[in-house]
Order: structure tokens, then sequence, then C-alpha cells
């Protein structure tokens, strides 16, 4: 299960309501009239009208992006994918393995920011990067010698029930392979009755 991502605000959407609230007010609507009208609550409507009074339509022009700003800016982060593509080992690092702590360390080293691990993906991902997995394989396998033993040795070894006779698990059952005939009922015909 990923995780749920909410819509993005339609800031857009949000200031032509907000300049549709200036023109309420500029022609004498209420607040709550403008609230109603708009579809905002009471307090949404008294907050931009005091921005409307004090500065007009303009003070309710938009505000900027929402949240919390970017700690790296664009042309940081270009930096640091133009960086991270000449690979781990152009960094010192032992093997050609990029790994979330290794990035973070890049990154800290090249701009100064510190992340942690675990959000240095959302970054990757913003830099249309996805996860890697190597396969692993071992350098001395013999992929001839694999082949030949599936086709032949595999098949010899491999433990299949005897053709034309019935197969059963249970040892009770006469057609079970592992079931002993008894000389009497009720006992096995290798012990001697007593």
């Amino acid at each position: 299960m990923g995780k749920e991502t909410r819509p993005r605000r339609d800031f857009e959407g949000l200031e032509a309501r907000r300049m549709r609230a200036a023109l309420l007010f500029a022609r004498g609507k209420t607040q709550a009239d403008v609230a109603r009208t708009v579809g905002v609550s009471r307090e949404s409507a008294s907050r931009w009208y005091r921005q409307w009074r004090e500065g007009g339509a303009a003070a309710l022009r938009g505000a900027g992006r929402a949240g919390r700003k970017p700690r790296l800016t664009t042309k940081q982060l270009r930096t640091v994918e133009v960086l991270l593509r000449r690979g781990p080992r152009a960094h010192g690092f032992a093997t050609e393995l990029w790994t979330l702590p290794r990035i973070a360390a890049v990154i800290e080293k090249i701009t100064g920011v510190r992340y942690h691990p675990a959000h240095v993906w959302r970054l990757l991902r913003k830099l249309g990067w996805s996860l890697q997995r190597p396969a692993k394989r071992a350098r001395e396998r013999n992929e001839e010698g694999i082949r030949r033993w599936k086709a032949e040795v595999w098949p010899r070894l491999k433990k299949t029930p005897d053709e034309g006779e019935p197969g059963s698990s249970s040892r009770t059952k006469a057609a079970s392979r592992s079931f002993r005939r008894s000389a009497a009922p009720g006992l096995p015909a290798d012990r001697p009755r007593s």
C-alpha cells in the first residue's frame, strides 16, 4: 500500500474566489452575503473584508505557495542530480551502489543542507529517479553448467510416482507404497501371531 497523496490546492481557483468576493464587497454586499455567494465560512469572508478594506482587491491576490519553502533551490537540486549521475565512486564510495545515506551525505557535502536519508527518497522521486535493485549473481556463476544440470541431472534426481500405479499417501490404503500386507486381518505380515 502506498502513501495516500492529497490533491494539490487549486491556487488559481482560490484566488478567483477571493477576487469575486472583492467585487461583491465593492458592490456593497455584506460579509454574510459574500460568504454564502462564494461558498466560504463567515470567518474567511470577514478576514477577506478586512484585507480588501485595507489594501483593495490587490490585497486579496495570491499569497504565494502554501507550506514550507523547499530547503534546496531548483538550481541546487539540478546540480545535485548532475553530480549524482557521475556515480558513487566519483564521490569516494567503494562500490557503484547508491544508498539513501550515501546520497544524503553527498547532498550535505555539496549544498550544506542536511537531509534525513528517509527524506532523500522524496527528492529523488522529484528528480524522476526510481528504485533500482542490482541483480545478485555470483561472478563465478556458470550459466552453461546450470542449464545442463537442469536438463540432465535434475530429471534423474526428481522423485516421481511410478507410472501406471495409483499413488496414495495413506499407510492404511492398499494403493500406498508404504502399505504392508498382513497375514491376518489387523496384523502386519512381518509380525508373528501369538
